[in-house]
């Protein structure tokens, strides 16, 4: 009962600085890192910082493979990484997620990127997650609603918020979907939240007739979600495809009412690292106002981004026109006159789903500087989506590459799927 009026506070609380600093965002994100900074004192990592009241865009850089490597100094409950990665580990092993460590819960990122990322979040931060959650995803409502979701890891999160109005039933994907057809049927969903991959397997069952579900509203998580699988999605469950843009690194961004994404700035500063020379793709560098059991500051995710302007929902929080994917993805060539050409994934996907309009499933992997592994669902077309992307490759200055046929998808149910990956 005690968690449940935490989530009532920190959902009351968003929900008034959001209206009271709605044009003063500035004000607000200095009053929150003002207030971070006492929390940042017990971080080993950053108290010296804070001492000498070091300027936020003077703190270091920080990825995935430092945060890893300082777990032990970079959180502020006196947890071991050794310790943090036994509860976690055993809980994927059991599939029970309920153990904490003091409190904290503990659990691991899918792991896609590289090593494995172990996040932790104390009683508070859950309030406030749900909060968020609550505001900004699912809706605060007085209706009964049941929620289905697809997710490797269940959390003690949604059982805690379990009530007679809001009900939660956790679906593993590691499991075969098939097997959860009657399952679903019996539940109703009122709301789905699912990764567009296993959103796609369920919208295959819905137009074979198996799957008879009518959920009103429709989540997307984990994955990226290109425009043209948003739109089959939601020709298929007669609705807009809402998304939540969520990482180890915290809830980054939520969609509005018209499916954008906007990043949560009334508790994230979001710097922009361009990567391109017009400006348009971006690393977003998070720092999380509202983290304080493990600070995530001035973190540089490689995810790239596409800002969105003048969303037509009014919100003056930052946009987001699509996220391409990441930059390890990024294919890389040696050009006719050897130099190095970058390409990006947006690109490859445009021209295989240009090659024939019913392509609709497919991943591209580069093995080597010239070898390249294509797999096209709707095989009868792989030749026409072949011609196409040999002719784009040439047409950037690159041949000799070689594209040969995959039999299967590169993508291991439970883990992210990726269109285009680059595993040179």
């Amino acid at each position: 009962m005690y968690f449940k009026i935490q989530i009532l506070i920190a959902f009351f609380r968003l929900r008034v600085n959001k209206w009271w600093y709605k044009n003063k965002l500035k004000k607000l994100q200095k009053k929150r890192w003002n207030k971070l900074q006492y929390k940042l004192l017990e971080s080993p990592f950053y108290k010296n910082n804070v001492i000498i009241k070091m300027p936020l865009d003077q703190y270091p850089l920080m990825n995935k493979k430092e945060f890893v490597a300082n777990f032990d100094r970079i959180n502020t409950k006196g947890i071991t990484s050794s310790d943090a990665m036994k509860v976690a580990e055993k809980a994927e092993r059991l599939r029970d997620f309920s153990p904490t460590i003091n409190g904290i819960t503990i659990g691991l990122s899918s792991g896609t990127s590289g090593n494995r990322g172990i996040f932790m979040a104390s009683k508070k931060e859950r309030a406030n997650w749900v909060a968020c959650i609550l505001d900004r995803v699912i809706g605060f409502s007085l209706k009964k609603r049941r929620v289905a979701f697809f997710l490797r890891a269940n959390s003690n999160l949604y059982s805690s918020i379990t009530s007679k109005l809001l009900s939660f039933e956790f679906f593993d994907i590691l499991e075969e979907l098939e097997g959860y057809i009657e399952k679903l049927n019996d539940l109703q969903p009122t709301i789905l939240v699912a990764q567009p991959s296993i959103l796609l397997e369920l919208a295959s069952y819905v137009e074979e007739g198996k799957l008879v579900i009518s959920p009103s509203k429709v989540l997307s998580v984990a994955e990226v979600l290109s425009s043209e699988d948003s739109k089959y999605l939601k020709s298929v469950f007669c609705q807009t495809i809402h998304q939540v843009y969520q990482c180890t690194e915290g809830m980054l961004a939520t969609s509005c009412i018209h499916g954008n994404l906007h990043f949560n700035d009334d508790f994230l500063v979001i710097e922009k690292k361009y990567i391109d020379s017009e400006k348009k793709r971006f690393h977003p560098v998070i720092t999380d106002l509202m983290r304080t059991s493990q600070p995530v500051i001035r973190y540089e995710l490689n995810d790239i981004i596409h800002e969105k302007r003048d969303c037509p929902c009014g919100s003056t929080f930052t946009a987001i026109e699509k996220i391409e994917g990441r930059s390890d993805d990024v294919l890389v060539f040696k050009s006719d006159e050897h130099k190095e050409i970058r390409v990006y994934p947006d690109f490859i996907i445009r021209e295989i789903l240009q090659a024939h309009p019913l392509i609709n499933d497919f991943t591209v992997v580069q093995r080597n500087d010239t070898d390249i592994e294509l797999y096209i669902a709707q095989r009868k077309y792989y030749n026409l989506a072949k011609k196409r992307l040999t002719e784009f490759l040439q047409s950037q200055g690159i041949s000799g590459v070689i594209i040969y046929e995959a039999k299967s998808k590169n993508h291991t149910q439970g883990n992210k799927l990726r269109r285009v990956q680059n595993d040179r």
